[in-house]
């Protein structure tokens, strides 16, 4: 009996442990926001209180990185790899759907016992198979395509003639006439979700993914009065007013999340899918309206870009009590999530498929030091039927700790971050090993390249759809839920 006090001891300090519920999950990202346009990165115009207060009380990753578009990167949050690895590389044509033979994010909570909600943009496919509610999302409220109202010509298009006010939402594979402004809507939805399970045994993950800030730039009349005011042109104001809206909505969220004393067992997560938007945000070397000059943080590079700008956003990460506000200057990125949430849930990764790394060490604040590695970025995006391996060279960069390689010039992040000094020619031995690196990522992303023979689809399924749904006796109002 004396040999077996110590374990029962043990045992016993375990149990509390074991038995305790792992954290709520809440991740928010927006659409074209990038890194500038947030009150606490020096933006001279936007008022982003909540966020500034989120920031504050967040660990921030001050050198997070994600893809030049918003497809790419959504892919690499769900999946824990690149998004070429997906058979995302385009945002539309058919090329945006991401492979079935991934097991993606809430898929591996589940493991862990998680109910997931997403609210908001989906993008990684419009057919059936890859609709989120089919993919391990417990609760699906999304518009279609990249943007509210978008169609192509392919499967990719959102429920016909929607707009930002008052659109048609694809709720749990039935779709609903919602009353309102869009971002405001999903934010409701949301939190509407998160009461229904707050209560349960089971965590939770809410995924919510504004199409906001993205173009057409519009927002709510009471967003834009204040810019317009000041002289900005209607692009300006809209795209400026659409990150208050954001910025309150948060407050919103967090204002509930605390109310219900959940902020102690919920990890808040705030990021954006790629660089700011040149639409709305202005362009490099031209003011603004009204003399307002550009901003974007001292960065070259805007969406679509694979220079810093093009690819860096904010990331903050907040667990009151848990994990102490600081920055964390560690080269990340989009690719970390799956793995970070993975281990921050104690839930089961897939076999042969995660290239990120897990976060938590510096989470919590361990005195670790990560190895240094390579990301790669790739626009992509070339013309539908043409061989790949032809633009393997275009438009793609390789990052690590210290230097950016774009093409065949050579940045050092830390002593030129603004990205005005190419130094390859002084280090021809380190471009050598970045280009090298780059084209065994090539090599072994290239076979699961699965969509660039796919033929366009002759259906938009959101179209038909609702279509089938309107003969059937229509779209019924959403009510929103009581909070």
């Amino acid at each position: 009996m004396k040999r077996l006090f110590p374990l029962l001891c043990l045992l016993a300090c375990l149990a509390p442990l074991a038995s305790a519920k792992a954290p709520n999950v809440i991740l928010v990202i927006t659409d074209d926001q990038g890194y500038g346009p947030v009150g606490r990165h020096g933006h001279p115009w936007i008022k982003t209180p909540h966020l500034d207060t989120l920031y504050d009380r967040s660990v921030r990753f001050t050198r997070f990185l994600v893809s030049p578009t918003c497809a790419p990167t959504r892919s690499a949050i769900m999946t824990g790899r690149h998004p070429l690895k997906n058979g995302v590389t385009h945002t539309i044509l058919e090329r945006e759907r991401m492979t079935l033979q991934a097991t993606i994010l809430p898929q591996v909570l589940k493991t862990a016992g998680y109910t997931s909600g997403i609210f908001g943009k989906w993008h990684l496919g419009d057919e059936d198979p890859y609709q989120p509610h089919k993919r391990g999302f417990d609760e699906a409220f999304i518009h279609g395509a990249g943007g509210i109202g978008q169609a192509y010509n392919c499967s990719c298009a959102d429920a016909p003639g929607n707009k930002y006010f008052d659109p048609v939402i694809r709720h749990n594979g039935s779709f609903v006439k919602t009353k309102g402004y869009c971002t405001d809507i999903f934010f409701t939805a949301a939190l509407g979700w998160i009461k229904s399970v707050k209560d349960k045994d089971t965590p939770f993950f809410a995924y919510i993914t504004t199409n906001a800030p993205h173009g057409p730039f519009i927002a709510p009349p009471s967003n834009t009065k204040r810019f317009t005011d000041i002289g900005f042109g209607g692009k300006q104001a809209g795209f400026y007013g659409m990150i208050e809206n954001i910025d309150e909505n948060m407050g919103r969220l967090l204002a509930r999340m605390e109310e219900w004393k959940l902020l102690e067992n919920t990890v808040v997560i705030f990021m954006s899918d790629n660089g700011m938007t040149g639409g709305g945000g202005g362009r490099p070397g031209k003011d603004l309206s009204n003399g307002h000059p550009f901003f974007n943080a001292g960065q070259k590079g805007l969406k679509g870009s694979v220079d810093e700008g093009g690819v860096r956003v904010p990331f903050f990460m907040r667990w009151d009590g848990k994990y102490a506000p600081r920055d964390i200057n560690e080269l990340s990125a989009h690719i970390d999530i799956l793995p970070t949430l993975a281990a921050v849930a104690g839930a089961k990764l897939p076999a042969d498929q995660v290239e990120g790394r897990s976060l938590l060490p510096l989470l919590l604040g361990q005195k670790i030091k990560m190895a240094n590695r390579y990301l790669f970025s790739q626009k992509a995006r070339w013309p539908t039927g043409s061989e790949p391996d032809k633009h393997q060279w275009n438009s793609f960069a390789v990052r690590n700790s210290r230097y950016r390689l774009v093409g065949n010039q050579l940045f050092d992040m830390i002593a030129d971050p603004g990205q005005k000094t190419n130094i390859a020619a002084q280090h021809p031995e380190v471009v050598k090993k970045m280009r090298n690196a780059y084209d065994r990522f090539w090599k072994e992303a290239r076979p699961l390249m699965v969509n660039e023979k796919a033929p366009m689809s002759k259906t938009r399924p959101f179209h038909v759809w609702y279509k089938e749904q309107m003969a059937k006796g229509g779209i019924p109002n959403w009510i929103p839920p009581a909070l």
